[in-house]
């Protein structure tokens, strides 16, 4: 029967008073009682017991991360970002069972206006009790969890331990709290249905004492009950345990047309719209970063706005590349690129940079708010640099599995350059194609930075910002003061060497001597350069702008430079 609920009960109803007018009236009652118990089950006992199930596996999944936070502390190299990313995702777990932990109560409050529907209040009241206790559990469980982050960061190895635990003490008692609210749900639900079926049983005894066309009825009333309410709503609850799990492609099959075919058909666009979200989450993520894919699907990034903001901009170029590319056939230049953008973009990701777009053989990429802290973006994209000059090496090795040679392979070198500064950021393009990027003088400068490696013989050149940005961990040497195409004023210019830890004495040495040269070159003091730059060829034999720098002075003693250079030297070329 495809009718509401309300009138598949009367029509029983009408039917039965055909026979009997005191036994329709006392099965009038019954039925009612038993819709009551029903809808008591789907309109607020179920939904109470997921929301609290989901409560208890937000919190279970807080003690996951907790776990593995104390685990990466105890660690003999402890990573940050690890911990950082399980420390934020404890947090995001917390804040979603207090929220879920409100909408129970609200809907407590909600059930407790119900006049009409007769509800076990006496639970509800205690549950209206215990949901908060367990909210305050979590809590002090969720501040004791920070204190001992504190402690383990600051503290005496004994503060440590109390304050563990207390942490152990704090877990276990959210645990029992839990364990309570499961309890008395369970008994509700329990009770309830035990209810039902004592309310049916009646029923269809009173029918089968008058005749036996009221004991089919009964039987047809309790075969109507079992497939209109109780089969939907296990099909209901069935299906969101299965979204729980990760499973968006169920579906509830709707084959009545009353309230529960209502909330089935409801609960199956729910699941349509995630999968569809999901689907697009995973085909863009191939063309666009997945972070911004998230970001404007849950518009956390304005479509149509622009901002100003502090960011390091990163560029990057093979070698050579089209002459290389006319040894080789499409398909190979293909595969060579795709493994080429796919190391490369793994270690700027790696390092939470945005890869922007490839151009050719070029990589641009950028570090900023809101996808990187605001104090890490210029050493972020620094070591994605190194990280990336490492990754060279595994690109070449892989070079004859990918073109199937093993002699005449290509030599394969990359320039990156890098600079920090204000850019603005949006997305930017038409109305029928746009793309979340950067732009303004700091992507230019990066860009004109990665072509003057040229001119130095240098791998990764960034500008005095990012240099400065990027703290002391990481080592450099001042290559020059340069004037790039597109600007006026002159920018110092720094190649990044490496991590500074790793930095040996010989280098050091000639990193040192290149420096002093470079200062007596901007004074003209030219033989006190050429001998800075000699010694400097001395500990590092195959220093490349040592050796540009010694043509450069060897240049101005021919020919001097005119009265009051400033000792930048001019680009001739992008």
């Amino acid at each position: 029967m495809r009718l509401p609920i309300s009138l598949k009960i009367f029509s029983i109803t009408t039917a039965l008073l055909v026979l009997m007018v005191v036994v329709t009236w006392l099965s009038v009652l019954n039925f009612r009682q038993l819709s009551n118990q029903v809808r008591a089950l789907s309109d607020w006992y179920l939904p109470l017991q997921q929301q609290v199930a989901s409560v208890e596996i937000l919190i279970r999944q807080q003690m996951v991360h907790m776990e593995r936070v104390m685990a990466g502390m105890e660690a003999a190299k402890p990573d940050p970002e690890f911990l950082a990313n399980e420390s934020t995702g404890f947090d995001m777990r917390g804040i979603n069972a207090d929220q879920i932990v409100d909408s129970s109560l609200r809907m407590l409050d909600e059930a407790e206006a119900q006049k009409d529907l007769e509800l076990d209040r006496v639970t509800l009241a205690v549950l209206g009790k215990q949901l908060p206790a367990i909210q305050t559990a979590r809590q002090h469980f969720h501040l004791t969890f920070r204190q001992f982050q504190i402690e383990a960061e600051e503290g005496t190895p004994r503060s440590e331990k109390i304050v563990r635990d207390a942490l152990l003490r704090e877990k276990d008692t959210v645990d029992v709290e839990i364990g309570k609210t499961i309890d008395i749900l369970n008994k509700l639900t329990q009770d309830t249905a035990i209810q039902a079926k004592l309310e049916e049983k009646r029923a269809t005894t009173l029918n089968w004492i008058v005749t036996a066309i009221a004991t089919a009825l009964g039987l047809i009333f309790a075969t109507f009950v079992t497939r209109s309410l109780v089969d939907p709503v296990k099909r209901l609850v069935g299906g969101t345990r299965a979204v729980e799990d990760g499973d968006l492609g169920v579906e509830i099959q709707v084959r009545s047309r009353d309230e529960i075919a209502t909330l089935a058909t409801s609960f199956n666009h729910m699941v349509v719209g995630l999968r569809e979200k999901e689907r697009i989450r995973e085909t863009f993520g191939q063309y666009v970063d997945p972070r911004i894919v998230k970001s404007l699907l849950e518009n956390r990034i304005d479509a149509g706005k622009g901002e100003r903001e502090v960011m390091t901009v990163f560029f990057s170029d093979l070698e050579e590349f089209t002459r290389m590319c006319e040894n080789l056939t499409p398909d190979a230049a293909v595969r060579f690129l795709n493994r080429y953008f796919s190391l490369m973009s793994e270690v700027i990701r790696g390092q939470q940079g945005i890869v922007d777009k490839y151009i050719g053989d070029s990589v641009m990429a950028f570090w900023g708010p809101p996808f990187t802290d605001p104090a890490e973006h210029a050493r972020l994209g620094c070591v994605a640099a190194l990280g990336q000059m490492k990754k060279m090496d595994d690109f070449r090795a892989a070079l004859p599995g990918l073109f199937g040679v093993r002699h005449g392979l290509p030599e394969v070198n990359v320039r990156m350059g890098i600079a920090s500064g204000e850019v603005t950021v949006g997305n930017i393009g038409s109305e029928t194609s746009r793309g979340y990027t950067v732009i303004g003088d700091t992507v230019n400068l990066a860009s004109r930075l990665e072509q003057a490696n040229k001119f130095y013989g240098t791998r990764i050149l960034v500008s005095e910002a990012a240099r400065n940005l990027a703290g002391d961990t990481l080592a450099f040497r001042e290559i020059d003061s340069l004037r790039v195409a597109g600007k006026l004023e002159p920018v110092k210019v720094y190649e990044l060497i490496g991590l500074t830890d790793e930095m040996g004495d010989t280098t050091r040495k000639a990193v040192q001597a290149y420096e002093a040269g470079l200062a007596h070159y901007r004074v003209q003091a030219w033989d006190a350069a050429e001998a800075a730059f000699r010694e400097c060829l001395s500990n590092a034999p195959g220093d490349k702008p040592g050796r540009v720098m010694l043509e450069r002075v060897a240049a101005f003693r021919q020919a001097p430079p005119e009265t009051g250079w400033d000792g930048v030297w001019v680009a001739g070329s992008k």
